[in-house]
């Protein structure tokens, strides 16, 4: 039976620019060489696009603008068999994300929302036949979606369908207070968070005891460890360690996401925590290798 996964979040044009040479070598206020292309991006949308190349099936819950970005954007989550319904905003602007990817693959990311906000009650759709909810914190960390992600959380929860979050950026986090974010984490059944978020949130630079905690407001919580893999404990479990895969990296925007898909596509399949580590590697493994946070139309990644 194919898994269901509805994702929640935004979704969002990205502009990469790649420069060959390390940020301090920019030259500001002139001009830096650079390759320049654009992709469909936003965490939630990410998710829904790798899940496109799993066993899973996905739907996106996200706004984009009645513009031409967002008329793109609802091309490609049609041509990747993503699911989605009411995405476009009457005079909206989707929003977007100016991506600067450095000579290490590395990136920082300048995002403007855009219509990737506003979330109410009215946008979640009937929840029966969904196996999986994923949730972006890019949404409840957005003031103008926050009351209504948390309406949505609380049908989820009475529906007792399995709730997925990626808390996102610190950076992003660092915007609001600390306990407005805590207090969200136990409504989540699993945790999915790298290495830096894990760390702010549970002021713990020791992983086993960041899990530690983590697990008193979850079941199960996953720790992204970049190039070194991932760890993950469910409730009760001894700790659960894999590698990342052998790949050249060319840019890792989207690489959280895309192991998310993996991972949420396994365990919400057979709740093996090992194999949705795994799954949730490979799949980060062929999004690092390829400018863009989503899969290629057209192609078996």
């Amino acid at each position: 039976m194919t898994t269901k996964v509805l994702c929640i979040g935004d979704v969002m044009l990205d502009v990469i620019t790649k420069i060959s040479v390390a940020p301090a070598q920019i030259n500001f206020g002139s001009d830096t060489p650079a390759s320049i292309s654009s992709h469909g991006g936003g965490a939630a949308g990410n998710v829904a696009a790798w899940l496109s190349r799993t066993d899973a099936c996905a739907t996106i819950v996200g706004r984009v603008g009645n513009d031409a970005a967002g008329k793109i954007i609802i091309t490609e989550f049609n041509a990747l068999g993503v699911r989605h319904n009411n995405l476009m905003v009457e005079n909206g602007q989707t929003g977007v994300v100016i991506v600067l990817v450095d000579v290490t693959g590395e990136r920082t990311m300048f995002p403007d929302s855009g219509s990737s906000s506003e979330f109410t009650l009215a946008d979640l759709p009937d929840l029966n036949g969904f196996d999986a909810i994923y949730l972006s914190g890019y949404s409840p960390l957005n003031p103008n979606s926050l009351a209504g992600i948390k309406e949505m959380i609380a049908a989820i929860k009475a529906a007792g369908t399995t709730l997925y979050f990626d808390p996102a950026s610190v950076g992003g986090m660092k915007s609001v207070a600390i306990a407005e974010v805590k207090s969200w984490l136990p409504h989540m059944d699993v945790i999915i968070m790298n290495e830096e978020e894990a760390i702010y949130l549970t002021d713990s630079p020791d992983l086993e005891r960041a899990l530690d905690i983590a697990l008193t407001w979850c079941d199960t919580a996953i720790i992204k460890l970049g190039a070194n893999g991932a760890m993950g404990r469910t409730s009760g479990e001894s700790t659960v360690y894999v590698h990342a895969l052998e790949t050249k990296v060319v840019d890792t925007t989207g690489a959280g996401d895309s192991f998310a898909a993996g991972f949420i596509a396994s365990f919400a399949n057979k709740a093996d925590l090992r194999a949705a580590l795994v799954a949730g590697c490979e799949l980060a493994a062929h999004c690092v290798a390829i400018v863009g946070a989503r899969p290629r139309v057209g192609t078996s990644i």
